[in-house]
Formats: structure tokens, sequence, C-alpha cells
């Protein structure tokens, strides 16, 4: 499994030394949303430009400043979630989510933890598997997940996303 471990570590640094979809949107028409982790300082700035007549996530882009994991997984989420209709990036969100915490919920039992398996079903995580290993450590869990709750909360709020 060291072989997997290396590439996973290697996929992480390459989106943490080189993020994807840096930067910032107009506002409006984006929506500017913003996240943090008072555990660890991480701070996450979402620029997310909703195509309302289309549904979809006509763009992203991402600010902000912290740990590797958070980093890595906010341009990994902004490369998978660009173009998707939204309903498809709420079930990439779920789907993110699921992996994020199917490792502790069957460790414990959680009868949940059949539920968070089926959110995973069908869906292409691609880069982010490489996340996966996180759930080893849980406390980095928020960090990985900073970004996704930040934008889930945005969709949720009217209009596809909130203004900040």
């Amino acid at each position: 499994m060291s072989g997997l471990e290396d590439l996973y570590r290697e996929i992480i640094l390459d989106h943490y030394r080189s993020p994807r979809n840096r930067g910032e949107l107009p506002v409006p028409p984006a929506k500017k949303l913003e996240g943090f982790n008072p555990l660890c300082g991480d701070e996450i700035v979402l620029y997310v430009d909703v195509d309302d007549d289309a549904g979809t996530v006509s763009d992203i882009r991402i600010g902000g400043q912290g740990c590797s994991i958070s980093q890595a997984s906010s341009s990994m989420m902004g490369a998978a979630i660009r173009g998707k209709s939204l309903s498809e990036a709420r079930q990439l969100i779920r789907a993110f989510k699921a992996l994020m915490s199917i490792h502790e919920s069957r460790l414990e039992g959680d009868a949940d933890g059949e539920d968070r398996a089926a959110d995973l079903e069908g869906v292409r995580l691609g880069d982010l598997e490489a996340l996966q290993g996180v759930v080893k450590f849980p406390v980095r869990i928020k960090c990985a997940t900073l970004a996704w709750n930040t934008l889930a909360q945005g969709l949720d709020e009217g209009n596809g996303a909130a203004t900040s």
C-alpha cells in the first residue's frame, strides 16, 4: 500500500503547490463565500458563479490560506465542481463528506455508515480519493472539509449561492 500512499501524497502536494482555480471573480454576478476553521486557522474564500438559467456552476475561484490539506482539498473541489449542475455539485459534496466520515462510522458501528456508503455509489471522485487517508487523523477532517462545507452552505442559501 506504500506506493498508493506515495501517489496520494504527491497528488495532495501537487494541488497544494499549484492550486487550481485560484483567484477572484467579480461580485456580483459571482457570490463570495467565506469559511474559517478556528481550530487551526484555515481560511477559505470561494467565488462561485452560478448560471441560474442552466443551473450549473459556471465558474469557481478559490482564495484563502491554510494547511496543505485544506488548500489541496479546496483546489481539488474547484476542479471537480466547475461546470457541474447544482444537483451534481450537491451529490459530489455529499460523496466527499461521506468519504471523510465513512471510515470513522464503520469503526464505531454507526448505522448511518450504510447511508454514507450509498452517497459514494456511482460518484467518481478522481483525485479527491487522495484525501481518503485524512480520516486516520480526525482533527484533520475539518481541514479537508472546510471548502466543501462552505460551498454546501452557500448553495443551500438561496439562488445557488449566498453573498458574504
